[in-house]
């Protein structure tokens, strides 16, 4: 289906955070995915690595983003790219919901630092 209406996204809920998925494969996408992440205040996600690169972009608010144990403050307009195989760690220290964009190729798949792996619907 070419065109996904807002009404047709399907929403997942995980480690405290909304992913509102637009583009799967289950949407007519055959090589990407692409979800807006909703980031509530005082959001803290656990470190993971990612086994496809991931374009992250804050449309709304002020994240921590942690890239291979190092610190960065992003604001609204930045884009971080996240490469495969990096550490990556998520925090809203803020006081207001955090808005991203984010888009991978199909087939991505997370692995936290305990080991346990993720397959994310809204990035397969």
């Amino acid at each position: 289906m070419p065109v996904v209406r807002s009404s047709e996204a399907v929403t997942h809920e995980i480690h405290g955070a909304r992913f509102v998925s637009y583009a799967t494969p289950l949407s007519g996408s055959k090589e990407l995915c692409a979800w807006r992440g909703e980031i509530p205040a005082g959001t803290k996600a656990p470190t993971h690595t990612v086994s496809r690169e991931e374009i992250f972009h804050l449309l709304i608010g002020e994240l921590l983003i942690t890239l291979d144990g190092t610190a960065h403050r992003v604001t609204a307009g930045d884009t971080v790219i996240v490469t495969p195989g990096a550490a990556f760690a998520v925090e809203n220290p803020t006081d207001h919901t955090a808005l991203t964009w984010v888009t991978t190729s199909v087939g991505l798949e997370a692995t936290l630092a305990d080991g346990t792996r993720i397959t994310p619907p809204w990035a397969n």
